[in-house]
């Protein structure tokens, strides 16, 4: 289930994107970027659609992951 950003409080959405920065050790190109310039990265993803915060009510949690992933999968269960 996709959670809307917006629903979120503010400083919630904040920790859980620095959560989700901090666990994907995601490679940002030849520099390193600073945590605040990271979670803007992912902050701005949110607002255009490209990343969204699923709610997992099997595993009970909740996630960011990129739209288009999350509609692949969704396809893939719908499928089995």
């Amino acid at each position: 289930m996709i959670i809307p950003y917006t629903e979120i409080a503010e400083d919630t959405l904040n920790n859980l994107i620095e959560y989700y920065v901090l666990r994907e050790g995601t490679d940002y190109g030849e520099q390193e970027m600073a945590m605040a310039e990271k979670v803007a990265m992912v902050q701005r993803q949110l607002q255009s659609g490209e990343v969204v915060i699923v709610y997992s009510e099997l595993h009970e949690s909740i996630n960011l992951m990129p739209k288009q992933l999350f509609l692949q999968q969704a396809e893939h269960t719908d499928a089995s």
